[in-house]
């Protein structure tokens, strides 16, 4: 028996290092078949674990460039521009998507928003030329603010 495991074990292994997305295939195609048994299921946690960090990965991103760019708007108001309210429409608007597509995310905003501060606060600092001690420590927006699409500082 520990034989058939052990082989069991090679092949799915040789099959995940094949080809991603062959195997990626026939993991649906088992799924959709409901045929539970056949399932690689450390695959399956490790491509679902991969694909949540990669999705709040993205969620930061937008959050990072929607914040950077409002404190550029809030603290430099003779220089607003249209390009810097363009990208605050369309990272609000990233943002709306991705948490229609998965809601899931919503939750993890009061843990994401700190973290995408941190490095928006940078960016802003280095655009503007202020120091970034001139920025507040933690970052001064709601998030109902943030989302708000009709907002601005």
């Amino acid at each position: 028996m520990d034989l058939i495991l052990n082989r069991s074990l090679v092949i799915k292994k040789n099959m995940i290092e094949e080809s991603y997305e062959l195997c990626l295939d026939k993991q649906i195609e088992l799924l959709r078949s409901r045929n539970f048994s056949e399932l690689n299921i450390e695959y399956l946690i490790e491509e679902l674990e991969g694909l949540n960090k990669s999705n709040e990965r993205e969620l930061e991103s937008y959050l990072i460039v929607l914040i950077a760019h409002l404190l550029k708007w809030e603290y430099q108001p003779s220089l607003q521009c249209g390009s810097w309210r363009g990208s605050i429409i369309n990272s609000r608007n990233r943002i709306a998507k991705l948490l229609k597509q998965q809601p899931s995310l919503k939750r993890k905003l009061p843990e994401i928003i700190p973290e995408a501060y941190i490095e928006a606060k940078e960016w802003a600092s280095e655009e503007t030329g202020m120091k970034i001690t001139l920025f507040p420590l933690n970052c001064p927006y709601e998030e109902s603010k943030l989302l708000d699409k009709s907002w601005l500082p």
